[in-house]
């Protein structure tokens, strides 16, 4: 093991970097903060009129005393569906959380948003959800109070593959797969999502808010003529003692996340993936030194070991072909205790092997070629992958194309496309083109993946792409004798840049779950270990398999 960071110097440099960081994280706060009123005080004023809990209120209560809840995908919908006064989480909360000891996924409706109606996003986060549970074997409880599928929005929610429809089938995969799954019906529950509760092991209902039919009264009024109200249609007495439906009638909120903490609490404890782990040890320096490290834009340099040292144990790594590719870095380290893998881009301007000088971020023959066999040793080793991804791509060019950058790059995401143990990844900075692929991006089934609030993702730097794309704009605007002028140009160029910059920001990315959260870089070993601790409880691991690639 080697020690690798050094004290930073609160120079001018380190101070600005600094600023700019914490201001980019107060923005997030913010933003974080309006999600979490959800439809707004109103609306969480009249859930508590009617004796309920609010979403947040209940995972609260149902989550151990002084354990952390990680909310994931909390910026789903961000800024979209503004024709409908927006979906705030997409009107769902999700995350993992610590319940009667047991890590639990936990999936609760926010009915403060348009009723907790399900849209597009929302489909997609419950979905995701499951994905996670899947492949973690997580216990998963789910909080439902959802007056369904937002109509307006029906055909983009319900007939595909991806689509509501699936998160039944989600269920019998996840039951037969021996995963504990419990709902609570806290309001209502209506047409095709009332098999979700159903579907469950076990399902509570809490007497005079919670509801559950195929149909309501209005609708069975229109289909069949039937005149009947709602609670005697399927609340939680017909549900419990008539049709036999639901498992446990509860008296309120309160006493429904009581018995579901009961229930938790007497499931056997699984077998464990026992993935390597030591006692934890902190860092030499302060996590939050990491804001002065970042540069405020994505162009300047930084060391990236100086990162690395305030995220690992002891700040200590054993740094695998340390003189070789060195615009990536692969190395064993410890975080929190566990035993991890790390890749990641080094942003600096270094020199190869060769004596060439390198640009940092970028991709080389060598890097990957090194990349690729660090994986496979992870893989052999059974230790879990972390990728800090700050790339701007592969190298181009006569030079690399002749030396063969696309098979060494091929190789690279062969192994991480193939890789069985747990990947997280964490985009630090810029996450561009093929490189994003290669330092296992969200097509490459990271276990999580987590986004700097600066951080940029996008098929190539927004510099490069404005130019193309003014090249292209101007071509339509000329015809004849037209010329396009130094304005017009200023201007499409200006259009250009804002909407390339808007759609790469990391709120856009976690609006559409490209990431599942934006979160405080100073937090960043707290997110590994969690992720690696939710990995940890599935055991079933593949054999590691890899397929052609070119050598």
């Amino acid at each position: 093991m080697k020690k690798i960071g050094s004290e930073l110097k609160h120079n001018q440099q380190f101070l600005e970097r600094e600023d700019f960081q914490k201001n980019a994280l107060r923005k997030l706060n913010a933003a974080h903060d309006k999600i979490k009123l959800g439809g707004g005080e109103k609306a969480l004023l009249k859930i508590r009129e009617k004796g309920k809990l609010t979403a947040r209120e209940r995972i609260e209560k149902l989550t151990d005393p002084g354990s952390v809840f990680y909310e994931l995908n909390s910026y789903a919908a961000y800024d979209m569906y503004k024709e409908w006064g927006g979906a705030p989480a997409a009107g769902t909360v999700i995350g993992i959380g610590t319940v009667s000891g047991r890590e639990c996924m936990i999936v609760a409706n926010d009915s403060s948003v348009k009723a907790g109606a399900w849209f597009p996003v929302t489909c997609k986060k419950n979905l995701r959800a499951q994905e996670i549970v899947y492949e973690n074997n997580l216990p998963v409880i789910y909080l439902v109070d959802s007056a369904g599928v937002f109509l307006p929005l029906q055909d983009e929610i319900f007939p595909d593959k991806e689509h509501f429809g699936r998160i039944f089938r989600n269920n019998a995969k996840i039951s037969a797969k021996g995963i504990p799954q419990i709902s609570a019906i806290m309001g209502p529950c209506v047409a095709g999502g009332a098999y979700l509760p159903i579907m469950s092991d076990e399902a509570l209902i809490v007497k005079g808010t919670g509801s559950v039919f195929l149909a309501g009264s209005h609708l069975v009024k229109a289909a069949i003529g039937e005149v009947i109200d709602n609670e005697s249609l399927g609340g939680a007495k017909v549900q419990s003692d008539v049709s036999g439906v639901t498992d446990y009638v509860m008296e309120n909120d309160e006493e429904c996340i009581r018995q579901i903490r009961s229930l938790i609490e007497k499931y056997k404890i699984g077998k464990k993936a026992d993935f390597n782990r030591t006692e934890p040890a902190p860092p030499l320096f302060a996590p939050s030194e990491i804001y002065g490290i970042l540069p405020e834009e994505p162009i300047k340099q930084y060391d990236m070991h100086e990162l690395i040292a305030r995220i690992v144990d002891k700040s200590e790594i054993d740094e695998y072909k340390a003189g070789y590719g060195k615009t990536i870095i692969t190395a064993y380290a410890r975080i929190d205790g566990w035993a991890v893998g790390i890749v990641v881009n080094q942003r600096s301007v270094v020199k190869n092997a060769k004596g060439e000088m390198q640009v940092g971020g970028v991709i080389y023959s060598d890097s990957a070629d090194k990349a690729t066999r660090f994986i496979l040793n992870c893989n052999q080793k059974g230790i879990p992958l972390v990728f800090l991804q700050d790339v701007t791509g592969f190298m181009v060019g006569s030079k690399a194309e002749h030396g063969g950058i696309i098979k060494d790059g091929a190789k690279m995401v062969n192994a991480v496309a193939n890789s069985v143990v747990p990947k997280i990844t964490i985009i630090v900075g810029n996450s561009f083109g093929a490189g994003n692929y290669a330092m296992c991006g969200k097509a490459y089934d990271p276990r999580f993946i987590f986004a700097y609030p600066t951080s940029k993702i996008a098929v190539m730097g927004g510099a490069q792409a404005a130019s193309v794309l003014l090249d292209i704009k101007v071509k339509q605007i000329e015809n004849g004798d037209h010329k396009a002028s130094e304005e017009e140009k200023k201007k499409l160029l200006k259009e250009i840049t804002d909407s390339y910059e808007s759609t790469s920001s990391p709120y856009y990315a976690a609006a559409r779950l490209w990431v599942d959260e934006i979160i405080d870089p100073a937090r960043t070993r707290e997110y590994i270990s969690m992720a690696i601790s939710a990995a940890n409880n599935n055991p079933d691991i593949e054999e590691f398999k890899l397929g052609v690639i070119q050598v």
